[in-house]
């Protein structure tokens, strides 16, 4: 049955048609009617018959939504729809309000309305980050705390792009908000996300390309405020390679390290024109790219293609992996390949990355270790989606994709 399979998602690959754009659309409108119950990126639970249960993964909620309204941007870009310029201001407004629901200058994983009946099995679920009441537009909230740097790093990046790419003053001025208010916060706390009992409880310290990173996305949207900043902090240029190199000598752990570090390089490439700074720039990038760019990745793909132009190999490989995605299960049924493809290091590895079509279901495929054998849950929780339609929509802006 497994060579069966496999034979038949090898025919399904070979006479797909690149493209997807009606595929990406769907994606979207599932996303804005199963995905946002409190405008945030929420995956739903889902029984036999398809109907919502509840709701999981909240505590990569913000991360995710800043990944999301990324992917909008370069829709309205590409096609100047006004459906993705009003998702694209929702977003915005629900980054603010993730925010605003804290009371001070910090950013939470995500927050559910006190009353609604999906918030006990999301508070129980996040009980281990810690639940906080917030207010917001009147009504009370529970908001989910021990805010990693992910999420940071996750909710910048998509509001730099949004506001590189949407040519909107309400989008740009509340991009602006979020972003100065959360830089504040870093600041005035030494870089620590200290939590409303005075709990540090993660640090910049240790990631000058995050900080660096961070300030340039702030000195794009609100130069007067953060252009002294960043200027008084990019002499640690020469250090950023030094956490990336770190970082690569792992490959199989912690891989969403690598969708962290892809995020950090774009802001830092595409906002720095300095040579000198560039140089110490690329020197980390290429770090990263060597040690990602045969793991049949489509996002870390697309950050390539934007940061050094076309290749024709490697987007080639691009639209073969986007329409390879297509193929995958939308829910987390399990997945066990351990026997049908070599292992190496471990039984749970693949001597070499996993087809696209045939890895374990999970909430970002890109920042999911390639070579992982076997994984899923029990079928029940739906994907967003995210992951075919950023690198779809990137593909699209950077002419690897036509319509």
């Amino acid at each position: 049955m497994q060579i069966i399979l496999r034979i038949s998602l090898l025919f399904l690959i070979t006479v797909s048609l690149y493209g997807g754009e009606a595929e990406a659309l769907a994606i979207d409108r599932n996303i804005q009617a199963r995905h946002l119950p409190f405008s945030t990126i929420l995956d739903p639970f889902l029984d036999e018959n398809d109907f919502i249960t509840g709701y999981t993964r909240c505590g990569d909620s913000a991360i995710w939504t800043g990944h999301y309204l990324a992917a909008l941007a370069f829709r309205y870009k590409v096609t100047q729809s006004p459906e993705a310029l009003d998702n694209a201001r929702r977003l915005v407004i629900a980054l603010q309000y993730l925010m605003n629901v804290t009371g001070r200058k910090l950013l939470s994983r995500c927050a559910v309305r006190a009353d609604s009946p999906i918030a006990p099995g999301i508070i129980q679920e996040e009980a281990h980050h810690g639940a906080y009441i917030g207010s917001y537009a009147g009504d009370d909230f529970y908001w989910v705390g021990n805010t990693s740097r992910d999420q940071y790093v996750g909710v910048f990046w998509g509001l730099g792009v949004a506001n590189e790419l949407i040519d909107d003053p309400e989008i740009r001025a509340y991009c602006a908000d979020v972003v100065t208010r959360l830089l504040d916060g870093l600041l005035e706390n030494g870089w620590n996300i200290v939590m409303p009992d005075g709990r540090a409880v993660t640090t910049f310290t240790i990631r000058p390309d995050q900080q660096l990173s961070l300030l340039l996305v702030g000195q794009r949207v609100n130069p007067n405020r953060f252009r002294g900043e960043y200027s008084r902090m990019k002499g640690l240029a020469p250090t950023v390679p030094v956490p990336v190199g770190v970082e690569a000598l792992d490959t199989r752990n912690s891989y969403f390290k690598f969708n962290l570090d892809a995020l950090t390089f774009y802001n830092l490439l595409s906002y720095e024109g300095g040579a000198f700074y560039r140089f110490w720039y690329n020197r980390g990038y290429d770090i990263l790219h060597d040690t990602v760019k045969d793991h049949q990745n489509a996002h870390f793909n697309m950050i390539d293609r934007a940061l050094h132009g076309p290749d024709e190999s490697r987007d080639e490989e691009t639209r073969r992996l986007l329409d390879q995605w297509l193929l995958r299960q939308r829910r987390d049924h399990i997945v066990d390949l351990r026997g049908i493809y070599p292992s190496c290091g471990s039984p749970d590895d693949a001597c070499d990355p996993v087809p696209v079509a045939e890895r374990p279901p999970t909430d970002f495929l890109w920042q999911r270790n390639p070579f992982q054998l076997w994984g899923g849950l029990y079928g029940t929780i739906e994907g967003a989606g995210i992951d075919y339609i950023l690198p779809y929509w990137m593909a699209r802006y950077y002419g690897v994709l036509s319509e």
